[in-house]
């Protein structure tokens, strides 16, 4: 028997793991007491993390499609084939012709953080998508607007509130969502404990309204209107005071009442389904709380006003004067050195057939369809999958699965068949979670305390197996025109150097000699993702320079702190953080005046009535991920979730199955009546729908459930950034042997006409 210890990557809560080894068998796992952010919290998901690793239906040798049917082959031959096939493809239509799909678990794992850029820029395409655009890209927007950066998040500090604003996020189950904040249930509990408050606002009762000190049942999809009403409020009645941390630093407050001029509570009363009189409550306590903060999530993300809504919670957060101070939303500082950034823009490019903007250097992955259906110049005929499963997770799933069967290449880096890897010429199966190293690259910027924490490989993978960033070295290397066998220590040692480069050009990195070849030697012989590593972490704010502060931050130092190291408390950083052209907070960015206007329009525009679906998530599931583990497989999560009002209205009944219609799918579900909802919402979750043909995931398959992304409409966007509706679709819902008799409603009547064009809102 032997111990490791280990920060889960399984969820954004980055939970410290103690487990318990027979040989490479894990047969314990306990949260590790010692962790210096997590302190011995496990969720079930963590839990269940050898189960993960042992899942027998994952593979562990490279596939290639003969005769129709995958087969296994070794690594050459895998690599060579995707050479052989992509390259005329390439030389006949242009780098544009192949289109890269980047799933969530790639922030989740150091390989992809690190070498998926490499590769996307040997592939010179612009038609790069990804989850971003399905969950939270109109939160990166509103930031790269206000801040200059989209990585400029800023994350509750729970610790030290006082009162709590949760819109469209369930912190007791997600443990967080851009907000890594282990044990979440129980800082809640000190929340309250101490005599804070928390209000959330959700049309559901989820974990977290049950137990919070308010819930707002709001309308699917009017959070941008509430939010808005409340800064109106805090205007009307003189309360807003940005304070004078922040005074001196915000561009454009003068303006932002006058805009916000028509949004008064009475005015968005019924587009909410919030009385006015909540409202301007809600607005005082925010005013009179000694230290508060309001957190928007992917009930706020994923919907047509989401750029606007996510823009709106740091709108209030400047306004209370709780943006950037202890207790309010505040900036985290990560160990690794991160590249300054210029004044963020969207809409650099376009995609071909909508015209829909480029965000952060992708497109909506609701085009990605129409990329592949539609003829002529630029259309994507070979997709690189990455780490994700877009058929199950991306609007309109059943006309995308439709589309990548037309395709003339599909390669899977991914270690199963599913659903959409099932569809794949080539799958490259990347290695286990517990055979790679980790480091958090992404969500230490989320932390709710500076923290620090390395993983070393746990099990040694089988002799040959390729890690992950070599998988994507190899693809990047065939994109540049190079044929198996491959010099992938070479190419690494290409990109150490170029990064070298950047690090010693960049004055804001701690960096004592600016020579590439004098950084470069401060690594040693440390390759792949440990060197990227240790050349950010030496570089970074509490780094060692490469000799300019000897006791500060390497790699090697984490190695001997196998529990993380504690770099402190969140401090105040503004206006360090700040990127903006002007260097202040632009806090009525004209990137968003499209979406602000689109807002407004819709005032005077009676809500629709009629069904709406919403998703909903479970503590024992993320994404699709974890459905083919069987501890993480509880009975019955993929219901149709309906109330007791609406299902006697719609002659459904607990247990029966329903149909659920909606402008371009169909699904049927089991059916649980719960008054946990509001009247006129119904809720599925997401990542279910395995049971289609040559997916190889027994246990998901066995429970497959419904596939909710076969009602999203992939022409019901968000107005700035694409990204599709998810919350608030518009459904028709009855017993599944009964006959249709309407079409589903229309959200508003401005939302039907945006499903015509949106081709000049960025």
């Amino acid at each position: 028997m032997r111990t490791a210890i280990r920060t889960c990557p399984l969820c954004e809560a980055t939970c410290g793991l103690r487990l318990t080894l027979d040989d490479d068998r894990v047969v314990r796992v306990e949260g590790d007491p010692e962790d210096v952010l997590s302190h011995g919290y496990l969720c079930p998901k963590g839990a269940r993390i050898g189960e993960v690793h042992a899942d027998p239906d994952r593979l562990t040798r490279p596939r290639v499609r003969r005769d129709g049917q995958l087969v296994e082959t070794d690594w050459n031959d895998a690599f060579d084939e995707v050479a052989r096939r992509l390259a005329p493809i390439v030389a006949e239509h242009g780098p544009d012709s192949v289109g890269v799909y980047l799933g969530n678990p790639n922030v989740h794992n150091l390989a992809g953080q690190l070498y998926v850029r490499p590769l996307v820029k040997a592939l010179r395409t612009r038609n790069v998508f990804s989850a971003s655009s399905v969950d939270q890209l109109p939160k990166h927007l509103s930031c790269g607007a206000l801040f200059g950066d989209p990585l400029a998040i800023p994350v509750p500090d729970v610790d030290r509130t006082d009162l709590l604003v949760v819109l469209g996020g369930n912190p007791r189950v997600s443990n967080g969502s851009l907000w890594t904040a282990p044990d979440l249930p129980g800082r809640l509990n000190a929340l309250q404990r101490r005599g804070g408050r928390l209000v959330v606002v959700d049309p559901r009762r989820t974990r977290t309204a049950a137990r919070a000190d308010r819930h707002l049942a709001i309308r699917p999809g009017a959070d941008a209107y509430l939010l808005a009403a409340l800064a109106h409020t805090l205007f009307d009645e003189g309360l807003a005071d940005p304070g004078a941390h922040l005074r001196g630093h915000l561009d454009g407050l003068e303006r932002v009442p006058e805009r916000l001029a028509g949004f008064t509570p009475e005015a968005v009363s019924a587009h909410c389904g919030i009385e006015a009189a909540e409202i301007r409550t809600l607005a005082r306590e925010l005013a009179a709380a000694d230290r508060a903060c309001v957190y928007g999530r992917l009930g706020t993300t994923t919907v047509r006003h989401g750029s606007v809504a996510s823009w709106l919670v740091d709108v209030l957060n400047v306004l209370t004067g709780n943006l950037d101070r202890p207790g309010g939303a505040m900036f985290p500082q990560p160990a690794h050195h991160r590249f300054p950034r210029r004044p963020f823009t969207a809409g650099r490019w376009r995609s071909r057939v909508r015209g829909l903007p480029e965000v952060i250097g992708e497109l909506p992955v609701a085009t990605l369809a129409d990329e592949i259906e539609t003829p002529g110049a630029g259309r994507i005929r070979a997709l690189l999958v990455v780490a994700g499963n877009p058929v199950l997770s991306t609007p309109d799933g059943g006309r995308l699965d439709a589309a990548l069967a037309s395709l003339d290449l599909v390669v899977a880096v991914d270690p199963h068949v599913t659903a959409t890897a099932r569809h794949a010429d080539v799958v490259l199966p990347p290695p286990s979670l517990l055979e790679r190293s980790h480091y958090d690259l992404a969500f230490t910027g989320f932390a709710i305390r500076n923290v620090a924490n390395y993983s070393p490989v746990t099990v040694a993978p089988p002799e040959g197996h390729l890690d992950e960033w070599q998988i994507l070295l190899a693809l990047a290397a065939v994109a540049l025109g190079q044929r198996p066998p491959l010099d992938l220590a070479a190419a690494d040692a290409f990109v150490a150097r170029a990064l070298a480069e950047q690090l010693v050009a960049d004055p804001t990195a701690r960096v004592l000699e600016r020579d590439a070849e004098a950084v470069l030697g401060h690594v040693g012989d440390r390759q792949g993702p440990e060197r990227l590593l240790d050349l950010l972490l030496r570089a970074g704010p509490y780094g060692d320079g490469f000799g300019s502060h000897p006791d500060g931050l390497t790699l090697a130092a984490l190695e001997e702190q196998p529990h993380g190291v504690d770099l402190g408390e969140l401090r105040p950083r503004i206006p360090d953080v700040l990127a903006t052209a002007s260097g202040r907070i632009e806090l009525l960015p004209e990137l968003l005046a499209p979406g602000i206007a689109a807002l407004e329009a819709e005032l005077d525009v009676t809500p629709a009535e009629g069904l709406v679906l919403v998703g909903r998530r479970h503590l024992r599931t993320n994404n699709s991920w974890s459905h083919n583990v069987p501890g993480l497989r509880g009975a019955g999560l993929c219901t149709l979730q309906v109330h007791p009002e609406d299902a006697a209205r719609h002659r459904l009944t607990d247990g029966g199955e329903a149909r659920v219609r909606s402008r371009v799918g169909e699904v049927v579900a089991t059916v649980e009546v719960t008054d946990e909802l509001r009247p006129g919402v119904v809720s599925l979750p997401h990542g279910f729908g395995h049971d289609l043909d040559g997916v190889e995931l027994s246990v998901a398959r066995a429970a497959p459930g419904v596939n909710s992304n076969l009602l999203s409409d992939s022409h019901d966007l968000d107005v700035l950034t694409g990204t599709a509706v998810l919350n608030g679709i518009p459904v028709e819902v009855g017993p599944a042997d009964g006959v249709a008799t309407a079409e589903p409603a229309e959200a508003t009547v401005a939302g039907a006409g945006d499903r015509a064009d949106l081709t000049s809102t960025v």
